[in-house]
């Protein structure tokens, strides 16, 4: 490279993850003399908390996770590369991803790490292949075709205890996730599918919301908590409090309860929305990162300016950083990388001393769940109210952070036909959809490499290698 080119070279800014963290960190340096290169293992920039909507049929993905490439395609200053990233070089201030064979290894001047989390089994990773998580679209469309699946066979079946089998539903985790998706269900079970089948009642079906915790929702108190459980068992829901999974296989769960004794629920369909467990890329920052820690989720415990220790140009945001106070939610996500542009830009202008840093302050602007339509419970500040309102407000802040007038429009009509009408506009389901992640691991197994790295050519190639081992998992 000659000192030409070196002299002119702009300020690099890295950023890992097209989540909230990642796209706000992207946007925020639109205007900043630099080049951003933003890599992602996924193509699309994902609205998380509508995941369930698609799992349920109220809305298609392409609403809820438009393109990243098409969000910033007008902002030239930023690259968007496909890859996952497997290594980051603190000492090199390098990152080192991968697409299918294809290495790639990107300097940086200033990193911002949004890699966000996945789910967590608690060391209980076979769980995953009869419970998948909310945490994907991959996730949200094999629960799609796992749970219209289950009243499919229901109808078919000849066997009573078959069908009861099939028409327990069993969500883990009552946080706001699965308390939505159980209450999702339930409406599903009596609004759209009602009078559909002719040997089953949909509204028949048993819904289960499950948790360990004692309480439904506890990052919103008792109150709101109370509300909410209310609201769902008026629907038909059934909630299991102090009822901790030990077991899970094709045929239902096995529950632990607070006394020590266990029993066992048959069920086909089971979601799990009980944990989260972040990228393994926070433990490599703290390894390479004198007197950083993580903490049991694998979250990076960051300086008081979202930094790496020895490291003012690395910023961790969103579900990757631990902050006392800051939830994982968008929010935490947003206002952090606002927070690490804001410096990065102060820095090019020589106005940035790292040892005076004002500390990032988080403003909580409160937090909202749906519990079912028209009804929802929210808290902003010291404010606590439920109910139609609060499903109005909610209806309104999620429309607000969604990317694209388009999606915000096709949103809405979903919603007036799902909410108000009894339809829904997406309840198609394939086998595709419940078996692709088994056969993923299957072909895993015989060695041949996975999403980012498997070329389409090696697929083809390679199709008896597709087959899934134990297709009667999707029971």
């Amino acid at each position: 490279m000659s000192s030409e080119s070196v002299e002119t070279r702009r300020h690099h800014v890295v950023i890992i993850g097209s989540g909230f963290g990642g796209l706000t960190a992207a946007k925020s340096l639109k205007h900043a003399d630099v080049d951003v290169t933003l890599i992602a293992k996924t193509t699309h920039h994902l609205f998380q908390p509508l995941l369930y909507q698609v799992a349920t049929g109220v809305l298609s993905e392409g609403e809820i996770a438009p393109a990243t490439r098409l969000i910033l395609k007008k902002q030239k200053n930023v690259q968007v590369l496909l890859g996952e990233v497997d290594n980051i070089d603190l000492a090199n201030k390098t990152v080192h991803s991968h697409l299918m064979e294809m290495e790639s290894v990107t300097p940086y001047d200033s990193l911002i790490v949004a890699a966000g989390a996945q789910q967590s089994y608690f060391g209980n990773d076979q769980f995953a292949t009869f419970a998948p998580g909310m945490k994907t679209i991959d996730d949200a469309l094999e629960l799609r075709g796992r749970i219209i699946g289950a009243f499919e066979a229901a109808e078919v079946t000849t066997s009573q205890a078959e069908r009861e089998r099939r028409l327990t539903f069993v969500v883990v985790g009552a946080g706001p996730t699965g308390v939505e998706l159980a209450g999702q269900i339930a409406e599903l079970a009596d609004r759209t599918l009602a009078g559909a089948f002719r040997t089953i009642e949909p509204n028949d079906c048993r819904v289960i919301l499950l948790d360990a915790a004692p309480a439904v929702l506890p990052p919103m108190g008792e109150k709101l908590g109370l509300k909410a459980q209310h609201r769902l068992e008026k629907m038909g829901v059934e909630i299991q409090l102090n009822a901790m999974v030990s077991d899970v296989d094709r045929m239902g769960i096995t529950v632990k309860e607070k006394d020590g004794t266990t029993r066992r629920i048959e069920c086909a369909c089971k979601v799990w929305s009980a944990g989260v467990q972040a990228s393994g890329l926070g433990k490599q920052l703290a390894e390479q990162s004198d007197g950083t820690e993580v903490d049991r989720a694998g979250r990076v415990v960051v300086e008081p300016d979202l930094t790496v220790k020895g490291h003012p140009n690395v910023f961790v945001v969103g579900d990757l950083m631990s902050v006392p106070k800051v939830p994982g939610m968008a929010q935490g996500a947003i206002q952090g990388s606002k927070y690490a542009t804001k410096l990065i830009k102060a820095s090019l202008k020589g106005d940035d001393d790292p040892a005076n840093r004002k500390p990032f302050k988080y403003f909580d602007k409160g937090s909202m769940a749906t519990v079912s339509r028209f009804n929802a419970v929210a808290q902003v500040g010291k404010l606590e109210f439920a109910g139609f309102f609060a499903w109005v407000a909610w209806l309104g802040l999620h429309l607000f952070y969604l990317v694209g007038h388009k999606n915000r429009f096709t949103t809405i009509i979903a919603w007036a036909i799902a909410f108000i009408g009894r339809g829904r506009g997406q309840m198609a389901i394939t086998s595709q959809m419940i078996y692709a992640r088994l056969a993923m691991e299957q072909l895993q197994k015989n060695g041949t490499p996975l999403a980012m790295n498997i070329s389409p050519d090696v697929a083809a190639a390679e199709p008896e290698k597709a087959e899934p081992s134990e297709q009667k998992a999707a029971g």
